[in-house]
């Protein structure tokens, strides 16, 4: 080009992309993050939500089209999780400005909404500040916080596909939700005290209180000892003060919690600090937006600092560990005061609103009538729960978090796999429900469901898998269930099965699967799989749980187990664990003496006609149960005999290992330890019966129950590391996969983690999926479902 006779380089020609960026991509301000990126480097265009995620065209300097085109992943929204950004040239179209564009609502779903989130520090400076118009507002929130997987109904994400759709927004609202500068652009669960949900106090029975302020009035009650019902994110709590032991054992009691710890709402990490030991990575866990329930351990009455806040006996009577957790709604935060309120209590229980077993309450007609048993009133409001949520519950082992309950502020989000599977549901198992929806090579874990036992849970699973399927855009192809013949699941996957029928995966071997998926093991090799769990049916048809497994995706080699003994009456000796104890004695060749715990335990009436069961075998289901041999090492060293929920026994002997704080010795003392033997299949089998024998001596001499519990937990330690050793020497493998539900234990989890690493082991715990069933279905889905993979048995 030529100007005043001298010859100069033309500007560049305007380059146009279109922009296609996957993931965690709606509901988390995204679009306005796009407005804002593209107006900063003067390019032109537009961006909108597709089923497939957010799709942008850009227009303008070809070295800001590609600073646009590489930031869009790197500086993308705190809660966005930008899976892959992909872009492809278009002929230049000489556009101006840049806008948002109507949703495109034609496309298959491909992406997933953001999990619900604590309120930012900003919205809870707003919540606070008197002079803010949203001082006080129970449902603040912006594009960085809220609700989300709770709310929405379909993608792609818009108001009109949330339960907020029924709040048209006020003037002022439209204004900021319309406003590229505003922090609620496009925020789709905006309101105010104008045009925002309404809370309202209801007291028994079912009476509407007509008071000014709902939350001042419940603060009163909670103070005053009722117990109430608050409606939260994904379903109702119960709430009471837990610092009340009338209060406390008034709700244990509606509720027939039995003796199962509850879980507590602290004020702010000050009260927290004064009631438990908190690691700088639990303080982050405490306080990061996906705000767990985090078990810690408890500081001792002499180390409580005098500020700390009381805590009832009741709350988690005998137990270690309290589960904790912050403030996460504005509500939470209201019911605790702001400065200049009344006092109310500094610490509630909060636990979930529903029976003991039942699925947590969303609906408020159910909640009026199913929970007016349990509660003096109800704190609610108008804004429907689309999905129930549970808190989630989390617990550190072996300096690493490991979820025990994934589904608040983890679900839905996608699980990335190692190797692509067919589209395919996974139902997983009968307890601590969760199922899972696969295809190419990510995951879908639904929210914590519960125990399959009863209609309620059943309707709420295939309404969860319709929901997830809607949002994910998967159509399964395949559905997998567990091998157990009498499990309800498998009842609803044949349901749900079409002409392929129902894929079954044995019950470890899943487990394992879990472990090495969320590790990213394509299943190329494969590894030692520790499962240890309560139950799971095996192969013979015995009930199966301390496994020592050989295995890939494709299959499985049982190298050993635990001994077989007879579990008489089946589920009864689940919840008297001294009939465990009676009958691994028996299956050792030991006396049933009065001077045990456990013989004592057994009425006497029912003690002959226990012996002669488990002489003649009837009514006894052989196990190889882990988890009934921690039954009944608790009740054999006198620590408890009677469960009243799950792995109570488990979970009392390691508490009493954990205060005996014994060190872990290289080796047991000498007799506490396992033999092992050839079985007739041609495994190893894992035999206690030396250790029972010197866990009775022990009782008899007057040991300690706490240090006869460490020692048990050495020696199941020493066993796995005796057990692995043995694999690698004769089948090569060098990792170990540590799985199942008794992987929750602290104790034992950290001391074979650390035993198998210093002989040189790759170990894989847990990290993104439970260890106990809660993970079973992603392993399903990869034993099943893998593109070329056999259909299971």
């Amino acid at each position: 080009m030529t100007v005043s006779g001298e010859t100069v380089a033309a500007p560049p020609a305007a380059e146009r992309r279109r922009v296609t960026v996957r993931g965690v991509v709606q509901g988390v301000g995204f679009r306005p993050f796009v407005f804002t990126l593209a107006a900063e480097l003067g390019l032109t265009g537009q961006v909108g939500n597709t089923g497939d995620g957010v799709v942008a065209e850009v227009e303008g300097a070809p070295v800001a089209v590609a600073a646009f085109c590489r930031r869009i992943g790197t500086d993308a929204p705190p809660l966005a999780v930008v899976e892959s950004v992909t872009h492809t040239p278009l002929p230049a179209a000489g556009a101006t400005g840049f806008r948002i564009a109507a949703t495109s609502t034609g496309d298959r779903a491909r992406t997933l909404i953001a999990p619900d989130t604590a309120t930012c520090a900003d919205c809870l400076a707003e919540l606070t500040d008197p002079a803010d118009r949203r001082y006080r507002h129970p449902f603040v929130t912006c594009t960085h916080c809220g609700p989300r997987f709770t709310i929405v109904t379909a993608l792609p994400y818009d108001r009109a596909t949330t339960t907020m759709a029924g709040f048209p927004m006020c003037a002022r609202c439209a204004h900021e939700y319309a406003d590229p500068a505003d922090r609620r652009f496009h925020a789709q669960p905006i309101a105010c005290h104008d045009c925002g949900p309404r809370l309202t106090l209801r007291r028994h029975p079912g009476t509407t209180d007509a008071c000014a302020d709902p939350v001042a009035a419940a603060r009163r009650m909670l103070a005053d000892g009722a117990v109430l019902a608050v409606k939260g994110l994904g379903g109702y709590h119960l709430a009471c003060d837990a610092s009340r032991e009338d209060s406390v054992r008034l709700l244990r009691e509606r509720k027939a919690r039995g003796g199962k710890p509850f879980a507590v709402m602290a004020r702010d990490l000050a009260a927290v600090d004064g009631l438990v030991h908190l690691s700088a990575a639990e303080r982050d866990l405490l306080t990061g937006a996906r705000r767990p329930i985090v078990l810690l351990r408890r500081r001792d009455a002499a180390d409580r600092p005098p500020h700390a806040p009381h805590v009832a006996d009741a709350v988690a009577p005998g137990s270690p560990d309290l589960g904790v957790m912050l403030p996460y709604t504005p509500l939470h935060h209201l019911l605790f005061g702001l400065p200049g309120d009344l006092p109310g209590p500094e610490l509630l229980v909060m636990t979930s609103g529903n029976r003991g077993g039942e699925l947590i309450v969303t609906d408020d007609a159910d909640a009026f009538t199913t929970l007016a048993p349990l509660v003096d009133g109800w704190l609610t409001h108008d804004r429907p729960i689309h999905v129930p949520c549970d808190d989630s519950v989390v617990r550190m082992i072996d300096g690493a978090p490991v979820l025990l309950r994934r589904s608040r502020g983890y679900a839905p989000a996608a699980l990335p796999l190692p190797v692509p599977v067919t589209p395919a549901l996974a139902v997983g198992g009968d307890l601590k429900n969760v199922l899972c929806l696969g295809e190419g090579r990510r995951a879908w874990l639904s929210a914590h469901l519960g125990d399959m036992d009863d209609l309620a849970t059943l309707t709420a699973a295939d309404r969860a898998t319709a929901h997830l399927a809607d949002l994910t855009g998967v159509r399964p192809r395949h559905v997998v269930a567990d091998r157990h013949p009498g499990y309800r699941s498998l009842g609803r996957a044949r349901r749900a099965a079409g002409p392929d029928g129902v894929r079954r995966v044995q019950h470890h071997h899943a487990h394992i699967a879990s472990a090495m998926a969320e590790h990213g093991l394509d299943g190329s090799r494969k590894v030692i799989g520790v499962a240890f769990d309560g139950t799971g049916y095996g192969d013979d048809g015995a009930i199966w749980g301390g496994e020592f497994l050989l295995a890939d995706y494709d299959g499985y080699h049982r190298f050993a187990h635990l001994a077989h003994v007879p579990q008489p009456g089946g589920d009864a000796a689940v919840r008297h664990p001294y009939r465990m104890a009676l009958a691994h004695l028996h299956a050792a060749g030991l006396p049933h003496d009065p001077d045990l715990p456990c013989v004592r335990a057994c009425p006497p009436g029912q003690l002959p006609l226990l012996q002669r069961q488990l002489t003649l075998g009837l009514n006894c289901v052989p196990t190889s149960s882990m988890g009934r041999l921690f039954d009944a090492a608790a009740s054999l060293t006198g620590l408890c005999h009677t469960a009243g929920y799950e792995a109570q026994a488990a979970v009392t002997l390691e508490a009493a290992a954990s205060r005996a704080a014994e060190p872990a010795p290289r080796e047991p003392p000498p007799g506490h330890t396992f033999t092992l033997r050839p079985t007739a299949a041609g495994a190893l089998a894992a035999d206690p019966a030396p250790l029972l024998a010197a866990l009775a001596a022990g009782v008899r001499a007057g040991v300690p129950a706490g240090r006869l519990a460490a020692r048990f937990h050495h020696a199941v330690t020493a066993l796995v590391g005796r057990v692995c050793a043995a694999a690698r020497d004769r089948h090569g493998p060098e990792t170990v996969a540590l799985t199942g539900g008794v992987f929750a234990n602290r104790l034992l989890a950290t001391e074979c983690a650390r035993t198998l690493r210093a002989d040189g082991f790759t170990v894989l715990r847990h990290r993104l999926v439970p260890p106990g069933d809660g993970g079973l279905a992603l392993g399903q889905l990869m034993v099943a479902a893998r593109r070329g993979a056999p259909p299971a048995p």
